[in-house]
């Protein structure tokens, strides 16, 4: 049976690897150097051209990072790698919690450092070349020491938690770690901005002046209460703008990148922020949390069900079964589940693009949007034109050309 399961966590990964370089293949099928008339008055022809190069150059790299991922996970399997560090990790301590922690924590090290010469060559290589990159050296390195102790921090303790209240709660392991997990999730929704954005952005309120003044009589008109407008500087790694919307209750801030002010007029920002006011008055970002939610408890149900089973241990060539190889080899098997869920979250994401965009629409100006997503689409040098099949697996949310129709819609009318 464990060489039954060994062989279907093999089938799983080469099937993972390959509809991704199938849609790979797709999405270049529409790349195309010349201006399509569709996106006449979008982009100028240099700019367009230049937005290809950006998309192929992105991909080329992404298939052989992905690449270079799949074969080291390969010879994970196929040499026992796994295995051999599950011996280690049982010749150094036998404690459940401790062996999990040493155990992912060495995967994790191996990984980010497998990871390190892509993450650096994306940065001040592709980044660079096309204007995007504002990262110094000293905030990349900062950034990377940052992220490993928040990792070893945050993730090192929920391990730790899940480890233990499976240790001592048998049958309501899963229920017990759903109920740990929600709350976590709920609580990083509601202080993420105050608590670990500052460690890497500075955040301050929006100034008093005219671009104020129109977000706050544009609250008073949808009778949306909003304390909390933040500016970020985002122009501290790169010159891509963006805005979002975080927090629940009393706890709401939506933040605007200072590259967002930079680049646009106070008309497009503010339908920018009415787009995310949507989000919430549509409770977009509450059904979102209970989304997410719903699924890890699935998730955590199913895990329960097979996580004390010798065999999930047994598949990946360890001689005795333990919480963290029964872990890895779950994970491994429960990726289909996850990809057809995510193609549900995200047909949801893209719906709901389309509702805020309404809502903005509706109660601000959709011509404001319309110009304002255009920009954004310009200067991020985004691919306008993605293949249908394409934006069905990856996109949250709708390609610009489809949300423009939806948007001339309603100004004609």
């Amino acid at each position: 049976m464990a060489e039954v399961i060994f062989y279907i966590i093999v089938a799983i990964l080469l099937f993972d690897y390959f509809l991704e370089r199938l849609l790979d293949y797709l999405n270049s099928l529409l790349w195309s150097n010349k201006l399509p008339e569709e996106l006449e008055g979008i982009y100028d022809a240099d700019k367009y051209k230049k937005s290809q190069e950006y998309t192929r150059t992105n991909t080329r790299f992404s298939i052989y990072a992905d690449t270079l991922s799949f074969l080291a996970m390969m010879l994970m399997l196929f040499l026992g790698g796994f295995a051999f560090l599950d011996r280690e990790v049982w010749s150094v301590t036998e404690h459940p919690i401790l062996m999990s922690l040493l155990f992912f924590g060495v995967l994790a090290l191996a990984s980010d450092l497998l990871s390190l010469p892509f993450s650096i060559y994306a940065t001040f290589v592709i980044e660079e070349k096309f204007g995007f990159n504002k990262t110094t050296v000293k905030t990349y390195i900062s950034d990377k020491l940052k992220g490993l102790l928040l990792g070893a921090i945050i993730g090192g303790g929920l391990l730790s938690l899940v480890v233990w209240i499976y240790m001592v709660s048998g049958a309501y392991f899963w229920l017990i770690t759903w109920g740990l997990i929600s709350g976590f999730m709920i609580f990083m929704s509601m202080f993420y901005s105050n608590l670990i954005v500052p460690l890497f952005n500075k955040q301050k309120p929006l100034e008093e002046g005219e671009l104020r003044d129109a977000i706050e009589a544009f609250s008073k008109k949808t009778s949306f209460k909003l304390n909390n407008i933040y500016v970020i500087d985002g122009s501290k790694r790169s010159s891509k703008a963006n805005a979002y919307f975080t927090g629940l209750g009393a706890k709401k801030r939506i933040v605007l990148y200072d590259t967002l002010i930079k680049d646009h007029t106070i008309e497009e920002l503010v339908s920018v922020l009415a787009h995310e006011v949507g989000h919430y008055k549509k409770k977009h970002t509450l059904s979102g949390m209970i989304l997410s939610i719903l699924q890890t408890g699935l998730m955590l149900f199913i895990l329960s069900r097979f996580i004390g089973n010798p065999v999930l241990s047994e598949a990946l060539g360890a001689s005795q079964a333990s919480f963290h190889m029964g872990l890895i080899a779950f994970g491994l098997l429960y990726s289909p589940l996850s990809l057809l869920l995510g193609l549900v979250m995200n047909t949801i994401s893209r719906k709901n693009e389309f509702t805020a965009d309404r809502f903005s629409g509706e109660n601000y100006d959709p011509v404001a949007l319309s110009d304002a997503l255009k920009k954004l689409s310009v200067n991020n040098l985004s691919n306008l034109r993605p293949h249908p099949v394409y934006v069905f697996f990856y996109y949250s949310h709708p390609p610009l050309l489809k949300r423009l129709q939806a948007l001339t819609g309603m100004h004609a009318a």
